[in-house]
């Protein structure tokens, strides 16, 4: 069992998303009793919320239904994850902080270091922007996951329908 867990700042927007996507993905691979996911955020800030209604209109033109509610990083999903992927280079730190070891370090990757398509550095925050910056996130969300369960298990040749 490989366990995965996608973290943004408040588990609202694409943290949530990249579970949606990697669940669909780990859906059509068949191989949901091989991998586990779940997200989180830095911030407790929105803790038991939906994720964003912008997020939530944009993933279901896609046929994404977002029911995470959010939750924040504890240390214990340093154990009990063996991947930890952050959005940008401000969650990569704050889990680095948080680690309670640097052992736990080797874990936390970031989400575009899997991207195929895709040049970005980071999936950027869509909170305080528009319509296409929720797309973009999920476009670069698409092509991560796809890209990470590739790598996951090579033998399984991934394409987005």
């Amino acid at each position: 069992m490989t366990n995965i867990l996608f973290v943004c700042l408040g588990n609202i927007c694409r943290s949530p998303m990249a579970e949606a996507v990697m669940l669909r993905l780990v859906k059509q691979a068949g191989l949901e009793s091989e991998i586990r996911i779940d997200s989180a955020g830095i911030i407790a800030y929105h803790q038991g919320e939906m994720p964003d209604s912008r997020m939530r209109a944009h993933a279901a033109r896609r046929g994404y239904h977002l029911t995470h509610r959010s939750r924040p990083v504890r240390t214990e999903d340093f154990y009990r994850f063996d991947l930890i992927v952050g959005m940008d280079d401000r969650n990569i730190d704050d889990l680095r902080e948080r680690a309670p070891s640097p052992e736990e370090w080797a874990k936390i990757r970031r989400m575009t270091e899997y991207c195929t398509r895709h040049a970005d550095t980071h999936v950027p925050d869509p909170y305080y922007g528009g319509a296409e910056g929720f797309e973009h996130v999920i476009d670069l969300l698409e092509d991560a996951c796809a890209g990470l369960l590739r790598e996951i298990k090579p033998a399984f040749n991934i394409f987005m329908t």
